[in-house]
């Protein structure tokens, strides 16, 4: 059985290297999305991409709200939240607007 409180420790206790590995695999995850539904590609790869990138966007609202949980609330975190909520909020715009542009030209 997987332990919260485990988990959220680790999350806290390595929060450089997480948030290192989050805040540019998010701009890039988002940033290939977004390429790639303003090229017309297929709907095949833009899905997985949103995907992928909404998963780490995720990931880094779950980090956020470990340090939420315990009272600390700074610049970073809402940063961070921003950051997150955003890359979420543009690949859900992508996958609509595809799908809306789908409509129109077939």
């Amino acid at each position: 059985m997987i332990d919260i409180n485990a988990l959220f420790e680790f999350s806290r206790a390595n929060c450089a290297g997480i948030c290192a590995f989050l805040v540019p695999a998010n701009i890039l995850a988002t940033f290939l999305t977004v390429t790639l539904a303003v090229l017309n590609r297929p709907t095949l790869p833009i899905l997985p991409a949103i995907g992928f990138a909404s998963i780490l966007a995720s990931i880094m609202i779950v980090h956020v709200y470990t340090w939420f949980a315990i009272g600390v609330v700074m610049l970073p975190t809402y940063i961070l939240l921003g950051l997150a909520s955003t890359c979420l909020v543009t690949n859900l715009a992508m996958m609509i607007w595809r799908r809306n542009s789908l409509i129109y030209i077939s």
